[in-house]
């Protein structure tokens, strides 16, 4: 099947894995082409044969934005155009500006107003109180607690040290960078939590602190949940993955590495019915971790969009392209289907998987499952053989070996 027989063609916003990983999907269940708008010319999807990749800097603010979509649009005025995020500062603009689209552009996203609250991580934890869904103990530091003279108190804790500390807003966060800025800050003590909060704030953050208690035990404790809503606000698919391994480099820290399919019917219950109260529509992403002291799963956050990690649904059986297609370029109604049989994703190599995940009960699952070939890494697709990007993926990938080497503990 070539581009020239489909009726859509996808806009995908982004330029790291997740933008390849559904551009992907589209071409093995449709076999279209993806246009990629990111902002530098580097990661999966530049140089790909199953992509054309625009790169501008400014594609992330709202001028530009809207006018790469209407120019876009104008060049294909007979084609349904799919807009997709693909990373949380381009689902906000989609959702922001999707009144003002062209009418052959697609935006299934929620109103922008409830994607906002829930990326807000203190107001998702409400959600969760409401529907019986754990979190880690958690302390809010509110922006107006910061002083004027910049010189922080440490927050009294009912939880001890070390903590996790987060912004409760990613994007506004992101925006603001500075040279130490992390995605995820272990804090071992009061004197390291004042200087993080005074350096965060310093950078001119304009949002909430989550500080929360740590979970113990490694990244083999992390699941992750992915879910499609339809436009009437039902979940139609639900992928649980049991996380093995993450990344640990400052900027990667809590990147998944390493996914095994594995369902949960009791996690999987209850955050249906939290989407469905709220009308959700689109994919969510929730990040997950169980907790030895109790049993209970503690939940961090929901993504309002598919998660960087996507391919591990898509591996599974459940091409995500196919739910933005099926539903608003053909009008299917959608059966609910859950993910349950074993499938491995993972985006190191091989022996650096083998010799980081630890428990002799996850180490079986990944050695049967590379064994009997049931697994995929998202980033080298058969055909996709351009010499450059696969000269830098294949550096990058190669990478992870002197990373964790130097950053997993």
């Amino acid at each position: 099947m070539t581009f020239e027989e489909q009726s859509f063609v996808p806009m995908l916003f982004g330029g790291d894995i997740n933008t390849y990983s559904v551009a992907r999907a589209f071409y093995e269940q449709y076999g279209v082409k993806s246009h990629v708008f990111g902002k530098y010319a580097n990661g999966p999807s530049c140089g790909s044969k199953i992509t054309v990749y625009h790169a501008n800097e400014a594609i992330d603010t709202d001028k530009i934005f809207m006018k790469a979509v209407r120019t876009f649009s104008k060049r294909n005025p007979d084609k349904k155009i799919l807009a997709i995020g693909c990373g949380d500062s381009y689902v906000a603009l989609i959702s922001k500006h999707k009144n003002e689209f062209p009418g052959n552009v697609i935006a299934p996203y929620i109103d922008y107003d409830l994607m906002n609250s829930l990326q807000q991580k203190e107001l998702f934890y409400q959600l969760c109180e409401k529907h019986g869904i754990d979190y880690p103990d958690t302390y809010i530091y509110k922006k107006d607690d910061y002083p004027a003279n910049g010189n922080p108190e440490a927050p009294e804790l009912s939880f001890p040290y070390p903590v996790i500390l987060k912004p409760s807003n990613g994007i506004n966060y992101w925006e603001h960078p500075f040279d130490t800025q992390e995605k995820v800050y272990l804090i071992e003590d009061e004197n390291r939590m004042k200087s993080v909060i005074r350096d965060i704030y310093e950078a001119g953050y304009t949002d909430s602190l989550i500080i929360q208690d740590t979970i113990p035990g490694n990244d083999e404790y992390m699941r992750v949940l992915t879910s499609y809503s339809d436009r009437n606000g039902k979940v139609k698919m639900m992928c649980l993955g049991h996380v093995l391994l993450e990344e640990h480099t400052p900027h990667g820290k809590g990147n998944h590495a390493v996914i095994i399919t594995e369902p949960n019917e009791e996690l999987m219950t209850k955050v249906k019915a939290l989407l469905e109260d709220i009308n959700y529509i689109g994919f969510s992403n929730f990040d997950i971790k169980y907790d030895k002291r109790d049993g209970k799963y503690k939940f961090f956050e929901i993504n309002t969009r598919q998660g960087r990690s996507n391919y591990y649904v898509t591996g599974s059986g459940f091409n995500v392209a196919k739910y933005f297609v099926e539903e608003y370029i053909n009008g299917a109604d959608l059966p609910y289907e859950e993910a349950r049989e074993e499938h491995l994703w993972l985006v190191v190599p091989k022996k650096v998987a083998l010799k980081y995940v630890h428990d002799p009960v996850n180490k079986e699952k990944l050695e049967r499952l590379l064994e009997e070939g049931k697994f995929v890494n998202p980033v080298f697709m058969k055909g996709d053989d351009d010499p450059v990007r696969n000269m830098r993926m294949m550096k990058q990938h190669v990478s992870h070996f002197k990373k964790y080497k130097q950053y997993y503990e």
